[in-house]
């Protein structure tokens, strides 16, 4: 049975505050695209939504174009945290969660500050998951292996000492 999520993890649902100011900084730096960019940066910083689930994370986003991800743990092969200067300065990070398609990330969690605590339980929910779900068959195989062994090595015992009180009479 997996542990309930931690309840600072669980009862993340929106993205912090300092999110948008980073976007606006963002979107100031692209002076000419200034008023698409923030428009668009705007309605993603208000309609972003996380969830934390037993099964994994699902985010989503967006008004005119819905954008919704669902991952679950188990598809987690690699977590990284990225962070600029200016996110730095702002206490923000972002986490860049990888499966094994390859390219670029598959999820990007953004506006969290506590991003050590983030990473952490992901890597704990990846590892839980794998190990609970999707097995893996090479460490099975070994395990059956050595309790096969175990028990060849339990009958030559018994052998060995049946054969060595029969010498003695």
């Amino acid at each position: 049975m997996t542990e309930p999520i931690p309840s600072h993890i669980a009862a993340i649902t929106r993205p912090v505050d300092k999110l948008m100011h980073y976007y606006v900084l963002r979107s100031l730096a692209e002076t000419v695209a200034f008023p698409v960019t923030i428009i668009v940066r705007y309605f993603r910083f208000h309609t972003m939504k996380y969830v934390f689930s037993d099964e994994g994370i699902r985010m989503s986003w967006g008004i005119l174009f819905r954008h919704e991800i669902m991952l679950n743990y188990a598809r987690i092969q690699d977590i990284h945290l990225r962070s600029n200067a200016v996110e730095r300065w702002l206490g923000l990070a972002r986490i860049e969660i990888q499966t094994a398609s390859g390219g670029s990330s598959e999820m990007t969690l953004e506006g969290l500050t506590d991003t050590e605590a983030m990473r952490d339980f992901l890597y704990s929910r990846m590892r839980g998951a794998s190990d609970k779900t999707h097995g893996n068959p090479a460490a099975t195989e070994s395990a059956r292996l050595a309790h096969v062994l175990e028990e060849i090595a339990a009958e030559l015992k018994a052998i060995r000492t049946a054969t060595e009180a029969q010498r003695r009479v």
